[in-house]
């Protein structure tokens, strides 16, 4: 069921106009609810990642329909945003279009029929730049495993890759001096992902000793090996390491390989990256996006990941 909404104009909104309401939306939230300064930051917060999808998508907040809002809220499912955050986050949109009627703008909410997401009871715990970095601190570089399992932390979360493309990674998929890999993911289907300047440097140090290694004709295309059985590691392999890593870090959260996925994609769409563009890196394809993002080149995902992958901020050129 299609939700139309009667706007006192049919013409496409201008910026200029859709900030004016977000700041009287503000001024609602503040003065009229009495809600605090933080609570307030974070309804606002809410509705830019929902703006930000509606400019994506070429409309407007005035011309929205419910198909729009379940595409959204798809989407954010699909780049790892669990039930409560989504719930929290559509909650929020709903009270700026209960606003927009209160205020006469428009006749009809268009998020009345929309269904919230089950809360379910365990949420995956997401890792902060700082706490990746800590992680990384305590690896003992002089150990000749070092450089490697580095190079593997930056990989998963500047990458987002799933345990498995990682430990399947080769060398010919690796074009790193444009800045992209090639991973191979579910039902073997390939995709070009952009690599941080961070995670190339973890990488081209740890070549060096990688190079060094007697490894066997049938493994040397593989990225990531043993030291000591000179294979390509195993999923196993990667688990334990994470997880030692994790114990001697003191980080006190239940971290495994697919919690820097998931931070990779919490932390682009923090840093206000396309929804698309996000489930376009991490491989998903959902029922209700079918192929939603042939669209997207190459070039526009690495603007991605440049502007709003937290390593980009922190590599000196």
């Amino acid at each position: 069921m299609e939700c139309h909404i009667n706007v006192v104009s049919l013409h496409p909104m201008e910026d200029k106009e859709q900030k004016r309401l977000v700041r009287r939306y503000y001024q609602y939230l503040k003065l009229e609810r009495g809600f605090s300064p933080n609570t307030v930051e974070a309804y606002m917060r809410d509705l830019d990642k929902f703006l930000r999808f509606v400019k994506d998508e070429g409309k407007d907040c005035l011309h929205i329909e419910l198909e729009d809002l379940h595409t959204f809220s798809a989407l954010m499912t699909d780049v790892g945003i669990q039930p409560i955050s989504l719930s929290r986050i559509l909650s929020g949109v709903r009270s700026f279009y209960h606003f927009l009627v209160l205020s006469d703008v428009l006749e009809v909410n268009p998020t009345e029929l929309l269904e919230f997401p089950k809360k379910p009871q365990h949420l995956p715990d997401v890792l902060t730049v700082e706490e990746v970095d800590a992680i990384e601190s305590v690896i003992d570089l002089s150990q000749p495993e070092g450089q490697r399992n580095k190079a593997i932390i930056e990989t998963l979360f500047s990458c987002g890759l799933r345990v498995s493309e990682l430990v399947t990674l080769k060398l010919s998929n690796l074009f790193l001096e444009d800045g992209f890999i090639k991973v191979e993911g579910k039902g073997s289907k390939q995709r070009l992902v952009p690599i941080s300047g961070q995670a190339i440097h973890e990488l081209q140090l740890y070549f060096y000793d990688r190079n060094l290694l007697p490894i066997p004709p049938e493994f040397q295309d593989f990225v990531f090996v043993s030291h000591r059985r000179k294979k390509p590691l195993t999923r196993v392999m990667v688990f334990l390491m994470i997880k030692d890593l994790v114990e001697k870090a003191g980080i006190h959260k239940t971290v495994s390989p697919h919690t820097f996925r998931h931070s990779f994609a919490t932390s682009l769409l923090e840093g206000g990256a396309n929804l698309r563009a996000i489930q376009a890196m991490l491989g998903h394809e959902s029922i209700a996006t079918t192929q939603i993002y042939t669209h997207i080149d190459t070039t526009h995902l690495r603007e991605e990941i440049l502007m709003h992958h937290p390593r980009n901020m922190k590599v000196k050129s």
